[in-house]
């Protein structure tokens, strides 16, 4: 497939959408872009794994509880789409201020999406720092 594919497009704005709302330290956005059934499964660097959206869902509040800043570059972007699933591996650069603390890092992602009802829901997110 090639960078032109509609698929392939489609997946790459909706990893989009995946940052936007964590960005936004937004938990409402955020559940729109994950299936939000027990098949969903996070690993945030250095965490254990969490598995179906009760779980995941509550790790962002966790996380944008305890922060007030968090910005994005992307950079590195891969995206594979094979049939209803769909894999992007990316650097996330972040800028962020967590309990009143600047920093700054970058962590290697891996997101996997599957199509469902013609949207692409994220269904795993792994970021090792």
């Amino acid at each position: 497939m090639s960078q032109e594919d509609p698929d392939i497009k489609a997946v790459e704005a909706a990893n989009l959408g995946f940052y936007d709302a964590f960005g936004r330290l937004d938990i409402s956005e955020m559940a729109k872009v994950w299936d939000n059934s027990d098949q969903s499964l996070c690993i945030h660097p250095g965490g254990r794994l969490l598995v179906g959206w009760a779980q995941v869902g509550k790790s962002w509040e966790d996380i944008f509880y305890n922060t007030t800043l968090m910005h994005f570059n992307i950079t590195g972007t891969k995206v594979v789409v094979n049939g209803d699933s769909a894999w992007v591996s990316c650097i996330e650069n972040i800028t962020t201020v967590v309990d009143g603390q600047a920093g700054n890092f970058a962590v290697q992602a891996t997101n996997i999406f599957r199509r469902v009802g013609g949207s692409w829901l994220m269904v795993h997110h792994h970021g090792s720092g």
